[in-house]
């Protein structure tokens, strides 16, 4: 351990502390930390030209984002999403507890297959105006959405920013995301939809008349280009058929990704600068500055100290093993933020499970961890309001509405749902281990 391993070490501890403390805002740590590290230790390695600092950074995970945003953004311009929204509360009747459940659903579906914020920014807005015509308060319907939208989006590679990274990062495609997690998603979704029935089957009440009001909504006046949208869901499938031949392809997330966003802006006749406008940069730079940072603590040495640290579990049983990473890394995610914390925690488990003699060659073993991470992570985004990005975002759009979601508010919603989810993820990698390597 030398002076760069306690600069680097110092460096990534400040910067994550100031994350999680939002005091300072997270572009500006992530980036700020990113540049001392490079500054301070990769530099000093010998990384000091712009290609070296670039190999730092994981632009698969940022161009697949960067092109479904794109993608998402010409959508959203055709009122597809608002359709939605509409057509949901009408097939409820007007009845709040039945919106309520399909709103949820949509919300899990269109997660799967776009960014979890994006999705929320899209339909809170449509939820809010429902509400105000039904006379009832909009926060069970927001949180449930909020919850929907991390749970949804852990079914797929693309659904939570989590699972781009640990699919990144260990190669595994969109149809092994597919495959072993969407099925479990489903049935977590299931579960949640009768908890959420039967908790507020007495609680949600209105009137005929209002109920009438929302009859009276035209789904159709808000399709504001139909032409547009059916040439961006045509794109939208095509990019997701490329997402799930990659076996056979053998292209990238980010390849197929921004081919997508070309041919629609391309087909879509969309203005170029506003569509490019609209893109998450925040989020993208914050993801940048990330990996430039967690490549710091992996030079200076950092991840290598923790990763041999966990060699205290190598005599313990590798499912007991597993269990233990999920509900640490599920409890951690939801107190410091999954994306950043994910960004960092992949090369420790990594390493660990490289030296730990149970898991090293053991592919079973390895899946078995990966999957049970990927689930701890997106579903401990639903632990606290700073969990996941999304929670932020409804708590944004709820208080310019004038309904003020507190930590202690969101925790009193999200926190059962959480235990609940974690339990059952911990129960579905257990049947898996005991059918794959038994007792």
């Amino acid at each position: 351990m030398d002076w760069t391993f306690w600069i680097g070490t110092i460096i990534f501890v400040a910067t994550y502390i100031l994350i999680a403390s939002e005091k300072v805002h997270k572009v500006i740590c992530a980036l700020g930390g990113a540049s001392l590290m490079f500054i301070c230790v990769l530099g000093k390695k010998g990384h000091s030209d712009l290609d070296a600092f670039a190999s730092n950074v994981n632009f698969d995970v940022i161009f697949t984002l960067c092109g479904m945003m794109i993608l998402v953004n010409i959508l959203s311009t055709t009122g597809l999403f608002q359709y939605v929204a509409i057509k949901c509360a009408k097939l409820a009747k007007g009845s709040p507890l039945k919106m309520l459940i399909l709103l949820s659903l949509a919300t899990a579906f269109m997660s799967a297959f776009l960014d979890n914020v994006t999705t929320i920014l899209l339909v809170a807005p449509v939820t809010l105006l429902v509400c105000s015509q039904l006379g009832v308060s909009p926060l069970p319907f927001l949180m449930a959405e909020t919850l929907s939208s991390n749970i949804g989006g852990t079914a797929t590679l693309i659904g939570d920013p989590p699972n781009l990274i640990i699919g990144s990062f260990v190669k595994l495609d969109f149809m092994a995301f597919i495959v072993n997690l969407t099925p479990f998603i489903v049935i977590i979704m299931a579960i949640y939809m009768l908890i959420l029935f039967f908790y507020y089957r007495k609680k949600l009440y209105v009137t005929i008349e209002k109920r009438a009001r929302i009859m009276e909504l035209d789904e159709r006046a808000a399709i504001t280009d139909a032409k547009k949208m059916r040439r961006g869901l045509f794109v939208i499938v095509l990019t997701i058929a490329g997402f799930l031949s990659h076996s056979a392809t053998g292209l990238e997330p980010g390849v197929v990704a921004m081919a997508g966003a070309a041919l629609a802006l391309a087909i879509c006749k969309v203005d170029i600068e506003k569509a490019l406008e609209k893109v998450e940069w925040v989020t993208l730079f914050f993801f940048i500055g990330l990996f430039v940072l967690v490549s710091g603590a992996n030079e200076c040495g950092l991840i290598g100290v923790i990763g041999n640290g966990l060699s205290v579990m190598n005599d313990i049983h590798p499912l007991a093993v597993i269990l233990i990473v999920m509900w640490v890394c599920g409890c951690a995610a939801a107190v410091t933020n999954n994306v950043s914390f994910t960004a960092a925690v992949v090369s420790i488990i990594a390493l660990f499970m490289e030296k730990a003699p149970t898991f090293s060659g053991n592919e079973i073993l390895c899946d078995l961890m990966w999957w049970g991470l990927a689930l701890a992570v997106c579903l401990g985004g639903n632990g606290s309001l700073v969990g996941a990005a999304a929670n932020l975002v409804t708590a944004g759009l709820a208080e310019k509405a004038g309904y003020k979601i507190t930590f202690s508010t969101f925790l009193r919603y999200g926190l059962p749902v959480t235990a609940g989810s974690m339990i059952c993820a911990s129960i579905y990698i257990v049947i898996r281990y005991a059918y794959q390597v038994g007792f």
